[in-house]
């Protein structure tokens, strides 16, 4: 038997995410574990109670929600020995896709995680950002992300309809509209790119967005980060490139380039355009730049 603490996100599942959630602890308490619900009203409250659990002796984190929950539990964990479980019912289960694990089935996301409790995890890498100087640190897990995709993130999680994609579709028109290439500085280990650009994407693993292959050969176990660094796109040419990256054809564009590295720093250039928003990973604020990223090698132990 292990001892595990569960966060359940309540708006995952489309609204489902309280019933979604009693499911999985009933799945796992019938498969002989001891289920702690360590959920709370808010994020910031729950994250508090599982470090809390955490240091208490817990065997596993499991969550149950999207990409904004597995950063989270992944928060929590990462470079600890502690294994992370995802039960994937959000709207864009980006990390869970690029892990292979079940999305959007509750029963077979909670057989993964119960057979690897058995087998043991897996090690995959975990990117860790944060100020040039140190002073902080985010782990994340998939693609971090500063440019025009970022703002628009930023403007769709200020509203509150519609629910989904739609949501991010209706932030992507006004942001779309005052659009201007911004000025970046990005040192990927020893090679600079200094340009102004659309989107710069940190990428340990290929989707963000809800399944766009933003970083087509990204691995997140390969012990390398793929920095997609988008030069400057106008509006339409912005807006005509989207559908290329449902294919991950964007990276055959002349104007993109993908370098590999395992460390990589952030930063606006003035000269060269308006500075960049904040950047997000996970779907979720890291901060603003300049941005340290570093690639840790099997930072995190997953289950499944």
């Amino acid at each position: 038997m292990s001892t595990l603490g569960l966060v359940v996100n309540p708006a995952a599942g489309t609204g489902r995410g309280t019933s979604v959630g009693r499911r999985a602890h009933r799945l796992l308490s019938r498969a002989g574990h001891d289920v702690h619900d360590l959920s709370a009203p808010t994020l910031a409250q729950a994250t508090d109670r599982a470090r809390q659990a955490a240091t208490a002796g817990l065997d596993a984190l499991v969550v149950v929600g999207g990409d904004g929950m597995v950063h989270l539990g992944v928060g929590i964990v990462a470079g600890t020995p502690l294994p992370l479980g995802i039960v994937a019912v959000g709207t864009g289960n980006d990390v869970a896709r690029s892990l292979g694990l079940p999305r959007g089935d509750v029963d077979r996301a909670v057989a993964v995680v119960d057979r690897a409790l058995r087998t043991g995890p897996r090690d995959v890498d975990a990117l860790r950002a944060g100020p040039l100087d140190g002073s902080t640190v985010r782990w994340c897990a998939g693609v971090l992300s500063c440019g025009l995709d970022a703002a628009v993130n930023a403007r769709a999680n200020a509203l509150t309809w519609p629910h989904g994609h739609a949501r991010y579709l209706r932030a992507l028109v006004p942001e779309l509209a005052a659009f201007r290439p911004y000025g970046y500085r990005v040192r990927v280990d020893d090679t600079t790119w200094e340009s102004a650009g659309t989107l710069v994407a940190v990428a340990n693993t290929p989707w963000f967005g809800g399944g766009l292959p933003i970083a087509p050969d990204a691995r997140p176990d390969d012990g390398l980060l793929d920095v997609v660094l988008a030069g400057p796109f106008s509006r339409r040419e912005a807006l005509g490139i989207f559908p290329r990256i449902y294919r991950g054809r964007h990276v055959d564009d002349p104007r993109v380039r993908v370098l590999r590295g395992r460390h990589v720093v952030v930063e606006a250039a003035l000269d060269l355009g308006p500075p960049p928003p904040a950047a997000f990973a996970d779907g979720e604020r890291v901060g603003d730049l300049p941005l340290l990223v570093e690639l840790v090698p099997g930072a995190l132990r997953v289950l499944g």
